[in-house]
């Protein structure tokens, strides 16, 4: 219950859609044009958004789309700001780029999420602003008010939004809105990875601002030429598997019904239920100060291995664990039933 995937797999005829090409044609660079006509298909279906394909730019997941955002559209030395707990990638990534990563503090107050009221005492401005709803390691959501408040106040820094939707689709109590709706000029970054269930197919995308289109092409030609192009046949064929797609998500919302309900009768009650993705972000600060050594025992005593806060949150981490409910049913349970015994046989710092 560590790694942040699904244990499902693309659709069964998104595989099939695969094979078949394997047999019939040796690949090429290629972008397809009726997959990007059908991802902006996907925003009027999911948000009433009328986006031109064209803007449309596929990636080799969501990982290059973040790389080739932040070089094409940022430059060295530009700040760019993201809430902790976060994404580890996004610290790493923007640092390793040449930009400065910027860490806003997040606490239970806003369920561990990001509002417009920290953008606005931000010290020194920043040049981007990554956001995250559903987000990783929480899987707590923005709702539609503060993600206007979050644009306008972006918006009046000067700010650019750079939107991380690759949870979209696996949300639990409302659908996710699109930063789009509320600033067209959002740089969208999105993925094949998590609801379509395809995580080694390596296959994602952006939704360039406008006038941008052209220089994300070329940056995008230099470094990564183009995504797998089996990925792309399968990938079209799975967005519209949608009845396999949401028993995938059935069972993760089932899964996270089981965790809620057993991890507070642990001792582990400070929780922000998670409105998508597949994660629990959980205190356990009862029980240690060390995430990380928390997690290698778990994992030498039982074989499971849950992910230590510290690896998203390098202040507060050390109290916080994240579960992966992206895992079958049964594991799921087999899971709680390890960790409860091994809790209980734990003691209590506090």
């Amino acid at each position: 219950m560590e790694f942040g995937q699904p244990s499902t797999g693309a659709p069964p005829r998104a595989i099939a859609a695969a094979q078949r090409r394997l047999e019939s044609e040796p690949g090429a660079y290629w972008e397809s044009p009726p997959l990007r006509a059908r991802i902006s298909r996907l925003y009027a279906e999911r948000h009433g958004l009328t986006i031109d394909s064209d803007r449309i730019v596929l990636t080799c997941g969501a990982s290059p789309a973040l790389v080739l955002a932040l070089t094409a559209l940022f430059s060295p030395g530009d700040r760019i700001a993201f809430v902790r707990p976060g994404y580890v990638a996004y610290r790493n990534t923007i640092a390793a780029l040449g930009r400065t990563p910027v860490e806003i503090e997040a606490g239970p107050d806003t369920r561990f999420q990001l509002a417009a009221s920290h953008i606005e005492t931000l010290d020194e401005p920043v040049s981007g602003l990554i956001v995250a709803s559903p987000a990783n390691p929480t899987g707590t959501m923005i709702d539609k008010a503060e993600l206007a408040a979050i644009a306008a106040a972006a918006r009046a820094k000067g700010t650019r939004i750079i939107s991380d939707e690759i949870y979209h689709g696996l949300t639990y109590v409302e659908p996710a809105h699109s930063m789009l709706e509320f600033d067209p000029g959002a740089i969208i970054i999105n993925s094949f990875s998590k609801y379509f269930s395809m995580v080694g197919w390596r296959l994602g995308w952006i939704v360039a601002p406008p006038g941008t289109t052209d220089r994300l092409r070329a940056y995008i030609g230099n470094m990564f030429l183009t995504p797998p192009t089996l990925s792309q046949h399968a990938g079209l064929v799975a967005m519209d598997e949608i009845d396999v797609l949401e028993q995938y998500r059935e069972t993760y919302r089932r899964n996270r019904a089981l965790l809620l309900d057993a991890l507070p009768q642990l001792g582990l009650s400070e929780i922000a239920p998670p409105d998508g993705a597949f994660y629990i972000w959980a205190n356990v600060s009862a029980f240690t100060d060390d995430s990380l050594d928390f997690c290698r025992r778990l994992l030498v005593d039982t074989g499971l291995t849950i992910a230590p806060g510290i690896d998203f949150d390098p202040v507060n981490g050390n109290r916080f664990v994240r579960f992966s409910f992206a895992v079958s049913e049964s594991e799921t349970r087999d899971a709680i039933e390890r960790f409860s015994t091994w809790l209980r046989g734990q003691p209590r710092i506090s």
